[in-house]
């Protein structure tokens, strides 16, 4: 479904919700939050603030390393976080899951244990222009390292990846592909199915940023059919600090340890180190136990509301929002796929992205300005920065009612 097309209403009692996000309820200078950020960081509801709460205050204890009550206690509710976690994107085993602190640590993770041992001069890596950051400056550095080289597939107009040209991109040189699966910056869905279909036919591995899509809509690792699958936790109501990399099992098996240390061994010896099996040999040191723990209640929160009721809610603000940002004088939306996530790109002819950021913040609006880590992005377009409005199912029509008569307020201001 895309932004034009408008959804029939369903019914979706979001004030109750909204009840569950206490930071919504409060004020910024002086008038009544709007929270249009989303895509940078989720608000997190009582559930998960109550289950790090809970955690420090009756089971905090070190993972894997104690026979003591609270070790058990706490290594069950993070290896428990693990498990619900491979359910939610029905992963085959929990094993294929590293835990990590984000996408960012996700993809360095596979940049530097899978990547960079088996790249040469001569070889590529595949990306795309509306990539994040951190899906380029991996490939970038392994690249300088390796001799390798860093190829970037186009965007049309709209906002869409041009799959035939990555298709055409997928050359023997091409040693590992990657692309998002929805851009940060424009809401475009990409055809991760269809990509990785192609790259297994030239037995090209894949690997998916899923930031952005995790939050949205289901996601099945074992249908998309890639090999790597990095996600976030902060951008999916869960604590700073979470995140994974899904892989493919004799993936991890063949990668080597990119962290050395604690716990991610077997047995230390002074004439060799044998290594745990993966994941944990992934996983060296204290992770951020109690950030998980918030990561499995935010999960348990997405199925108590259901995917499909967000993904309905959302289809619909994203349509209305829209709708509504067209009535804006001088106003250019940047990516207008035919399907796309809740995220709306734009700027108003006159007017510098930091400067409306800032007096809509006066007016209570969080939104997010300048390049959003998408640098190649903003010069495909030919902008040094957007103004970025992203929501998520806790927001409300009247939230951008509100919205739009800020912006036609500070719009005047600047004009």
């Amino acid at each position: 479904m895309n932004a034009q097309t408008k959804p029939s209403p369903t019914v979706f009692d979001v004030q109750r919700i909204r009840a569950d996000f206490p930071l919504l309820s409060r004020t910024v200078h002086d008038k009544p939050l709007i929270y249009f950020d989303n895509a940078n960081t989720s608000q997190k509801p009582a559930s998960v603030i109550e289950a790090v709460d809970n955690h420090y205050r009756r089971h905090n204890a070190n993972v894997s390393r104690a026979v003591h009550q609270l070790g058990e206690e706490a290594t069950a509710a993070y290896e428990g976080a693990r498990n619900k976690l491979a359910r939610f994107i029905n992963a085959t085993s929990s094993n294929e899951l590293v835990l990590t602190s984000g996408t960012t640590q996700s993809i360095n993770l596979v940049a530097y244990s899978y990547a960079l041992p088996r790249l040469k001069a001569g070889d590529a890596i595949l990306t795309t222009v509306m990539e994040h950051h951190a899906n380029i400056v991996p490939w970038q550095l392994m690249a300088a390292r390796t001799g390798a080289t860093v190829k970037a597939a186009p965007i049309d107009e709209r906002g869409e990846l041009i799959v035939e040209k990555y298709i055409e991109m997928l050359t023997p040189d091409v040693k590992l592909a990657c692309v998002t699966h929805v851009s940060n910056v424009l809401g475009t869905v990409n055809p991760v199915k269809e990509i990785a279909r192609e790259c297994r036919k030239r037995g090209i591995p894949l690997l998916v940023d899923g930031s952005q899509a995790v939050p949205h809509r289901p996601v099945d690792v074992q249908a998309l059919g890639c090999d790597f699958y990095a996600l976030t936790g902060h951008k999916m109501l869960s604590p700073t600090g979470t995140g994974a990399l899904w892989a493919r099992k004799e993936h991890l098996e063949a990668m080597p340890p990119f962290f050395g240390g604690g716990e991610m061994i077997r047995e230390v010896r002074f004439d060799g180190t044998s290594f745990a099996e993966p994941p944990h040999k992934f996983e060296a040191g204290t992770p951020n136990i109690a950030g998980f723990v918030g990561l499995g209640a935010a999960i348990d929160y997405y199925h108590s509301v259901g995917f499909d009721a967000i993904h309905s809610w959302e289809q619909q603000l994203l349509a209305y929002a829209t709708e509504r940002l067209r009535e804006v004088p001088g106003l250019r939306l940047f990516g207008e796929a035919r399907e796309k996530e809740p995220v709306i790109s734009f700027l108003i002819e006159g007017a510098q992205a930091t400067d409306l950021a800032t007096l809509l913040d006066l007016q209570g609006v969080a939104v997010r300005s300048g390049h959003h880590c998408a640098h190649p992005l903003m010069h495909h377009f030919k902008v040094p920065a957007t103004l970025r409005a992203s929501l998520a199912f806790y927001n409300t029509r009247e939230e951008i009612d509100a919205f739009i008569t800020a912006l036609l307020k500070v719009r005047k201001l600047l004009m």
